[in-house]
């Protein structure tokens, strides 16, 4: 496994950084599902940084409640901040995603929305499949994954733009955390693999960013 990067000295900067690199885009894509997210009624946030994402998941679903996963304790100090009025509806774990364990009421009320933004480009492609099958056995038929990540599409694009892109994202977090993770992992192969199935995909900057809604569609056998 690898090492545990420190993301507690971005958790104030985090916003401004992101808008002085991407400008809007990374928030319009963790956006471009919300409005198929209002019958959800438990959801498992993992790696939300600063929690955008979650507050705006809690006031457009009074009904939903969330658990939050994250290894940074500043990181979710801000995302109980965002919450704000609705911070009563949200558990928060501090705990490394890879090493979380399922809390044991979980069969009786599984989660049926998953949500990880620019999350899963911090753990290596066998981290993502070891993750993947445990939240399957802990979501419920039809639960929803929302995900939103970088990609490198195939084209000059790719080659020339995005790849030098996501080179730099790395570099640039490797220095600022001690991320060891260097590339992308294969989160789709991963999560096909545990019994999910891709419903809608959505590009945004010539394919530099996704955004992804998954469906686990067929209950686990015994």
């Amino acid at each position: 496994m690898t090492r545990t990067a420190d993301f507690n000295g971005l958790a104030r900067l985090y916003r401004w950084m992101e808008f002085f690199s991407f400008g809007p885009w990374l928030s319009m894509t963790r956006r471009s599902f919300i409005g198929q997210l209002a019958g959800s009624r438990r959801a498992l946030v993992l790696g939300d940084g600063d929690g955008r994402f979650t507050a705006m998941l809690l006031r457009y679903n009074r009904a939903v409640s969330v658990d939050a996963v994250d290894a940074s304790p500043a990181m979710l100090q801000a995302l109980l901040r965002r919450s704000g009025e609705f911070s009563n509806r949200v558990q928060v774990h501090l705990e490394d995603v890879r090493e979380w364990v399922v809390p044991a009421p979980i069969a009786a009320m599984p989660y049926d929305l998953i949500a990880t933004h620019f999350f899963l480009d911090c753990l290596t492609t066998r981290e993502v499949n070891l993750l993947a099958a445990k939240i399957r056995l802990a979501a419920s038929p039809g639960a929803l994954w929302v995900v939103s990540e970088f990609a490198i599409p195939a084209g000059w694009f790719g080659r020339l733009v995005a790849r030098p892109v996501v080179a730099g994202l790395y570099f640039s977090f490797r220095l600022l955390t001690g991320l060891e993770v260097r590339t992308l992992p294969d989160h789709e192969a991963a999560f096909c693999r545990a019994g999910f199935t891709l419903k809608e995909r959505k590009s945004r900057l010539a394919g530099l960013l996704v955004a992804e809604l998954w469906c686990a569609a067929t209950p686990i056998e015994a």
